[in-house]
């Protein structure tokens, strides 16, 4: 089974929620489902809220790069880039819930004094959800909750008390806002540029100079911000993205390797197989087999 996230241009996340008049997803799943072991870097306004059954990953947010360690979880604030993965192929079974911060905005006034509070807080882009901290264990025990009720009767109804309630928690604890990470917000636009320049154009030829361009920066500083916070050169990620699409089409196609390889930007199918096979360490025909036998 494969697992692809769909990105818009911009490089948010389309979310595909289980109800069109509710924005809410949740799901259970393992990181070897995504390529790689490897979600790509992504953002959107969504809250997101993680919690490992099994296993283990790292978590990059922004760039800082958080452990996640069986009964440990989550919270990521909206408009944050982040992706889970694993160097080292290490298994790993979570659960994750995104919801629309909208859900809580039952009234103008909770709105303005406790929605708002929370997700311009820039002093919390995400929260290491450890089970040995009491406020920190209610929040994973509370998305818990969440996973094992979502199917019940009036599920709609229990989840949104229980949101709510994780949302006062989150309130209660949140360190006060001092205004130190503008800089880093500006670069997170810049960076996010960048990145949907690649994902506009990663079937053409791109350079290094055109994706610096994108983001209105020198050449310099646009390989420090994707080391910065993805910890990749920009030909790395441009290259890790053409091979994601690569497994797209393999799955989901009948085309031959050479046409793919075209499709996604290489400019021969043999080196498309070359950096398919070091990236995935399978070739591209091994790797549509194993998807059509799992």
């Amino acid at each position: 089974m494969g697992i692809f996230i769909d990105l818009k241009d911009d490089c948010s996340e389309k979310i595909p929620y289980d109800r069109a008049d509710y924005p809410f997803y949740i799901r259970h799943s393992f990181l070897s489902f995504y390529p790689n072991h490897a979600a790509p870097p992504h953002w959107h306004d969504d809250i997101e809220l993680i919690i490992v059954y099994q296993g283990e990953m790292s978590y990059n947010i922004n760039g800082k790069i958080v452990p996640l360690h069986t009964g440990e979880g989550l919270f990521v604030n909206a408009r944050q880039m982040h992706f889970g993965f694993s160097d080292t192929h290490t298994e790993c079974e979570f659960m994750y819930i995104l919801f629309h911060p909208l859900l809580l905005c039952i009234t103008p006034d909770m709105e303005q004094k406790y929605v708002l509070p929370v997700i311009q807080n820039e002093e919390i882009p995400f929260i290491h959800l450890k089970p040995q901290i009491t406020w920190q264990n209610e929040i994973i025990s509370k998305t818990n909750l969440i996973y094992s009720i979502h199917k019940a009767s009036a599920a709609t109804l229990k989840i949104q008390s229980i949101l709510s309630w994780i949302w006062a928690i989150v309130y209660e604890n949140m360190p006060k806002t001092s205004h130190v990470t503008h800089l880093q917000n500006n670069e997170l636009s810049i960076l996010k540029n960048m990145i949907s320049f690649i994902q506009q154009h990663y079937n053409e030829p791109v350079t290094l100079q055109q994706i610096a361009l994108a983001g209105s920066v020198g050449q310099s500083k646009c390989c420090r911000l994707f080391g910065e916070y993805i910890h990749q050169t920009p030909n790395t990620y441009l290259t890790a993205y053409r091979l994601n699409k690569g497994t797209e089409l393999l799955v989901n196609t009948d085309m031959n390797i050479t046409e793919i390889a075209y499709a996604v930007g290489f400019n021969g199918a043999s080196y498309f197989a070359e950096s398919f096979r070091k990236y995935f360490h399978l070739s591209p025909s091994e790797y549509r087999n194993s998807m059509c036998v799992s």
